[in-house]
């Protein structure tokens, strides 16, 4: 116990969600067999967890390099991925290891059934994002995708609209666009798609953040989970650093005596929280 006796507890909650522990379980056991394999973009957003898989020998690569390649296994993360990948897996004579979530699967087919079916879709999420690519690609690229109401207030829309959400989006967010759209005067079919193991963090971690001096929440930069996560346990404890690795953590942070809370992403491996734990210990 180091002399400044922080006393520190890691939330219970946080860490991988199923979709995330699935594909690192996948790419494990593939990894143990075949000593390496390739990821089509980052297995999750955390560096830490991406350095070590690679350790180990994944691949990350990039969609452009998927067309160069044949004859070989890709992972496909928990993200899931737009029809185009399948395709050029196919032509390509390239196995994929599909480890998309079936939380996103059960999206991407309701998306494409709406767009199907005609419908104008509008789709809540973070543009760029792997998520939301493999969405829009459900619908032939057509899908208006906005990360904010404000982006709309230029656009003409139909009278009919469809509103789904990308899948770790935050709740509170999401229903205050869909009143917004319906105050608006808009015909609107909206369609609650947030992850509820994403949305129970977002009711229990308030609960979590209040008990502790300060928090640290541990999450990648890329993570938009980490994003809305962070945001709640600050609004709920102003005391909340935002941390990716123990580098960023200093003693100035803290006072001797300090009761503190480790909380993180969906995509936070359980071994960097007790890695962030140990060091605030050693002080």
């Amino acid at each position: 116990m180091g002399t400044y006796n922080l006393q520190v507890t890691i939330d219970s909650d946080s860490g991988f969600c199923f979709g995330v522990v699935y594909a690192i379980d996948m790419a494990e056991e593939i990894l143990e067999e075949d000593g390496y394999l390739y990821c089509l973009g980052d297995i999750v957003h955390n560096d830490e967890e991406v350095a070590r898989l690679k350790a180990k020998g994944l691949r990350i690569i990039e969609h452009a390099e998927l067309k160069n390649l044949a004859n070989e296994k890709v992972l496909i993360r928990a993200h899931g991925e737009a029809p185009d990948t399948y395709r050029i897996a196919l032509e390509n004579n390239i196995t994929l290891i599909d480890a998309s979530c079936p939380v996103v699967l059960k999206l991407q087919n309701r998306i494409k059934t709406s767009f199907d079916a005609n419908e104008k879709i509008l789709i809540f999420g973070k543009h760029g994002h792997a998520e939301v690519i493999g969405l829009q690609g459900q619908t032939n690229n057509e899908a208006l995708v906005f990360a904010d109401i404000a982006e709309l207030d230029n656009v003409e829309l139909p009278q009919q609209i469809t509103l789904y959400t990308q899948t770790t989006k935050s709740m509170e967010k999401f229903y205050d666009i869909k009143d917004q759209l319906i105050a608006r005067g808009y015909d609107l079919k909206a369609n609650d798609t947030i992850c509820r193991q994403v949305s129970n963090r977002d009711h229990d971690l308030p609960k979590f953040a209040v008990r502790f001096d300060k928090i640290v929440f541990v999450s990648g930069k890329k993570s938009s989970n980490g994003k809305v996560l962070f945001e709640v346990c600050r609004k709920h404890n102003p005391n909340t650093y935002f941390v990716s690795s123990t580098d960023e953590l200093n003693p100035e942070m803290f006072n001797p005596g300090d009761t503190i809370g480790i909380a993180g992403a969906t995509s936070t491996p359980m071994w960097l929280m007790q890695d962030v734990k140990a060091t605030l210990e050693s002080w």
